[in-house]
């Protein structure tokens, strides 16, 4: 009989961020006097016509707490470059420190905060919220967006980029 290999509990699992080396976004929020915002990575367009885009926030998170109040989301697509940029908003928690001090960033529709200088961003409408597991999807309607990127804005960063940031809440 050939030899099957090691068995099932033996080998070595495919990490699942290997498999899954998506965009990483920053979503912003305002709503009753608050702003927040966190680096994602669990995010997509989910609809062609209307045009929809689901954001999952982490139900530990402060940004999760000022979404389900905001009327709207911003969801900025960061350039590979902008590590920085990105371990802010993912390493840091908006329950000790203002994340927009010192990053030029602008009010958006119904006050959702825009951050200047990013590859591309949009700001949906919420449409619907819908629980699933330690992360909320919040359902976007498009309702603005920059200009569209150009390959001189350079690479989107991916989750590969970011793998060494240590989150600022636990997911």
């Amino acid at each position: 009989m050939p030899d099957a290999g090691p068995a099932p509990e033996d080998k070595d699992p495919v990490p699942f961020a290997d498999a899954m080396d998506g965009p990483m976004y920053v979503v912003t929020a305002a709503a009753d006097g608050e702003r927040a915002g966190c680096l994602v990575g669990f995010a997509s367009q989910c609809s062609i016509d209307p045009p929809r885009f689901m954001v999952w926030l982490s139900t530990a998170n402060r940004t999760y707490r000022v979404a389900r109040q905001a009327p709207c989301l911003t969801v900025h697509v960061l350039r590979r470059d902008q590590h920085a940029l990105a371990g802010l908003f993912g390493g840091r928690t908006g329950d000790e420190v203002d994340k927009f001090a010192g990053v030029e960033w602008r009010p958006g529709l119904e006050g959702a905060p825009v951050l200047a200088d990013v590859r591309a961003w949009f700001t949906g409408r919420v449409e619907e919220q819908v629980p699933g597991g330690d992360h909320v999807g919040f359902l976007l309607s498009p309702a603005e967006q920059s200009p569209e990127a150009t390959a001189a804005d350079g690479p989107p960063l991916r989750f590969a980029d970011v793998r060494d940031l240590e989150a600022g809440h636990p997911a």
